[in-house]
């Protein structure tokens, strides 16, 4: 890994910010970056042994060291090894800290806290890689941002995106994902925004959150950590953001298209297979074309110019950054098959709001040909997962697909909830990825529109695949 141009560490800087006990080596020494990855660890890194969920990086202390690294962070509880020996008697910077996880986080935090970065940091049941992408359009052209990478938005990712920091960056863009209370607290505490942005809150990971009513106030957290001063980007629409507008503790900037948005959106219309709409911003208002067909992009687009209008962009540039925005792949990306055929590539995951609205997309886009929805399961919806995917399939039958295949354990309450809706049983087809690419590549055809869509750990994405190997891709 190429630390060339990170902000340099030593032992000292390692030993305040985690608060960590330094077991044997130099209290000078100097490391070029933090590293919790064996494989691409350089040797002037210093290594922190992180325990996962599927890997214990104690077990790869000995790999890091053949590499030449010389620091290595641990868990206490792993001082009195034959291998914690072998470092002491090499001279090598051991710190001990209680939980290697936290202290990955407080090195974050450390980290943020030793440049003027300014940092926005943006959470919501839907959207959030989308408006962050929009928002890294916007920012470009005036800010050298530092941004979330794919999904690294939890207490290990979000901490990897912050050592990521240089000393040119002013702006850092932060997702922050949970899925159970706390975590967004835990961190804000790290990234210690100076905006926080809460885009949306709906049905998802309900295991681990109970209610709407657990989202919203997990979502809130983010509310409680903005730094002295900080200012707060919510959704005007959304009745649960809305209503965290009364515990925010300073300014708060609204968006959407109601009446007490201050960024808002009007005019709306369909371009093609993109949207336009006018952006309304206090004293200014500028036409907008998006490059994709999901209207509820547009919140998105909104929450994103909400941010710059804050960050002092013109105007002008704000369009300009939205228009540049490309989708993500996997979220509402659009692929154009060599048979004419059109896939809504939106596999990277779903919650029943995201669904219903990708539902809405194909209906409003599907104006010549047939359309077809392919839904996989919708996870972590604990209790109530039968009847949220019940209520899916039934807004299936409402927008109306000429096919609506299915695929997982919840297929039945999904396929119930479409028959209970109207849908003719013949148009509902079950069954397992493999069953429904080979019917799919059999039945599309010039001027169709495949939607796929479903949670991550149903890998849609091979469905979109085996249409792409077969037809090819224009």
């Amino acid at each position: 890994m190429d630390n060339s141009n990170r902000i340099p560490w030593t032992t000292s800087d390692i030993l305040e910010a985690t608060g960590g006990v330094l077991q044997t080596g130099p209290g000078d020494y100097v490391f070029s970056g933090i590293s919790i990855d064996s494989r691409t660890i350089g040797h002037g890194d210093f290594f922190v042994a992180i325990i996962g969920d599927a890997h214990d990086g104690h077990n790869f202390i000995a790999g890091v060291l053949k590499k030449g690294v010389r620091g290595i962070l641990v868990g206490k509880e792993n001082t009195g090894t034959s291998t914690f020996e072998e470092l002491a008697s090499g001279g090598h910077v051991v710190i001990s800290v209680a939980d290697t996880t936290r202290a990955l986080g407080d090195l974050a935090s450390y980290n943020r806290c030793r440049t003027p970065l300014s940092v926005i940091a943006l959470t919501g049941s839907n959207g959030k890689t989308s408006t962050r992408s929009m928002l890294t359009c916007v920012t470009a052209n005036r800010y050298e941002t530092l941004a979330t990478a794919g999904n690294f938005n939890n207490a290990i990712g979000l901490p990897l995106t912050l050592l990521r920091l240089e000393e040119k960056h002013d702006l850092a863009v932060l997702e922050l994902g949970m899925n159970r209370p706390g975590e967004i607290r835990r961190l804000a505490e790290i990234c210690r925004p100076d905006i926080g942005m809460i885009i949306n809150v709906a049905p998802a990971h309900l295991e681990g959150l109970g209610s709407i009513e657990g989202i919203k106030r997990a979502k809130g957290e983010l509310l409680e950590k903005l730094n002295p001063g900080g200012r707060a980007i919510l959704n005007a629409d959304d009745p649960n953001v809305h209503a965290l507008a009364e515990d925010a503790p300073g300014e708060v900037l609204l968006f959407g298209i109601s009446d007490d948005a201050a960024i808002r959106a009007s005019r709306i219309r369909e371009q093609g297979n993109g949207l336009s709409f006018l952006l309304e911003t206090p004293g200014e208002t500028a036409e907008v074309m998006l490059d994709t067909p999901g209207r509820f992009m547009i919140s998105n687009a909104l929450a994103a110019a909400a941010a710059g209008y804050l960050l002092e962009i013109p105007l002008p540039e704000i369009k300009a950054g939205l228009e540049r925005f490309k989708p993500v792949s996997g979220r509402m990306h659009i692929r154009e098959l060599s048979n004419g055929t059109r896939i809504i590539d939106d596999t990277y995951n779903a919650n029943p709001e995201s669904v219903k609205a990708a539902l809405d997309t194909l209906q409003q886009i599907e104006k010549q040909g047939r359309g077809a929805a392919v839904l996989g399961d919708m996870l972590e919806l604990g209790e109530q997962s039968a009847a949220l995917h019940h209520e899916v399939g039934r807004h299936a039958a409402l927008t109306g697909p000429d096919r609506l295949y299915l695929t997982g354990d919840s297929a039945l309450d999904m396929a119930q909830g479409a028959r209970n809706g109207g849908m003719d049983t013949k148009r509902v087809i079950s069954g397992s990825t493999q069953k429904i690419a080979e019917d799919l590549i059999a039945w599309a055809g010039p001027q169709d529109w495949i939607l796929v869509k479903g949670s991550r750990g149903m890998h849609m994405e091979r469905i979109v695949q085996e249409l792409v190997n077969t037809f090819g891709q224009r």
